[in-house]
C-alpha cells in the first residue's frame, strides 16, 4: 500500500479497491454493469475525498525526502520522518532503517519484517511520500547539452535525454549506459536501446538520483561526418567566395 500524498488526496489504493468492489456489487443488485472507471471519489468512515494519485511502486526514495509511516492500529509507532544524508530514518523500537535506494513498496516490507521480529504481530505498514526532494542526475557523451540536471519524483530514461536535449549527430542511441552506485556501495552498469524504448518493445527504465547516462558514439555516424566535414573543407576552400 503506497501512494503519494497531495493536499486533499491522502487514501490508499486499497480504499479505492474497495469502493470498486462495493460499487461493482451495488450496480449488479441493481442490474446496472459496473464501471470500473468511475473512481473520482472514495468512501472512508462515512466522508467523501478526491480519489489518491497512486506512485509507482517503481520511485527510489532518496535522501531528504519526506515520509509519512503509519502502522495499522499502532498509532504510537507512526511517524513523519524526513531521510538523512545516508537515505536513513529512525522509527520507534526498530531505530534505524535504510530507507535510501528502496522502493516505497519495499521499504514497507523492510519496516514491516523488523517490528515482525520482535514487537507486532502480521503488521501492516503504509508508506507514503510526502514529499519529493530534488536529486542530481550526469548527462554525459553526445548529446547537444550535456550536464548535471535536478530530478524531482519518478524519472525515465527518455525524459532525461530531453533535459540534455536530445542527441547530437553522432550519437549510438542503441548504446545508452546508466552507471549506478547503490547505497552498500556496490555499482551497476544498465545498458539500453532507445529505438527498442520507444517503439515499445521494452519499457522506459526509471533513472535514480546519482546516475551516470553516458550517451556512446556511433562509429558509422563518426565516419559519414568526418568525411562531410572534409568534403566541406575542400570545398570551402576552392570557391571562398
Amino acid at each position: 500500500m503506497i501512494a503519494m500524498s497531495l493536499p486533499g488526496l491522502a487514501f490508499s489504493d486499497e480504499l479505492q479497491t474497495q469502493y470498486s468492489d462495493e460499487r461493482a456489487a451495488s450496480e449488479h443488485e441493481a442490474g446496472a454493469a459496473p464501471n470500473n472507471e468511475e473512481r473520482s471519489v472514495v468512501k472512508s468512515q462515512g466522508k467523501l475525498a478526491s480519489a489518491p494519485v497512486v506512485m509507482n511502486e517503481e520511485y527510489i526514495i532518496g535522501a531528504h525526502d519526506l515520509l509519512e509511516i503509519s502502522i495499522f492500529q499502532s498509532p504510537d509507532l507512526s511517524r513523519t520522518v524526513r531521510v538523512n544524508s545516508r537515505g536513513e530514518i529512525n522509527l520507534p523500537l526498530i531505530g534505524v532503517v535504510q530507507a535510501g535506494g528502496l522502493s516505497g513498496y519495499a521499504l514497507e516490507k523492510t519496516i514491516a519484517d523488523k517490528y515482525g521480529e520482535k514487537y507486532l504481530q502480521n503488521p501492516q505498514v503504509g508508506v507514503f511520500i510526502k514529499e519529493y526532494t530534488s536529486q542530481k542526475i550526469t548527462v554525459e557523451g553526445n548529446v547537444k547539452k550535456a550536464g548535471v540536471f535536478p530530478i524531482t519524483g519518478r524519472t525515465t530514461l527518455l525524459q532525461v535525454i530531453a533535459m540534455a536535449s536530445g542527441f547530437d549527430a553522432v550519437a549510438d542511441v542503441e548504446k545508452i549506459r546508466i552507471y549506478r552506485v547503490n547505497p552498500d556501495g556496490t555499482k551497476e552498469t544498465h545498458t539500453y536501446n532507445l529505438t527498442d524504448i520507444r517503439e515499445g518493445r521494452v519499457d522506459d527504465p526509471q533513472v535514480q538520483g546519482n546516475d551516470i547516462v553516458v550517451v556512446g558514439e556511433s562509429s558509422g555516424k563518426a565516419m559519414v561526418k568526418g568525411l562531410t566535414d572534409t568534403l566541406r573543407g575542400f570545398i570551402g576552400f576552392g570557391n571562398p567566395f
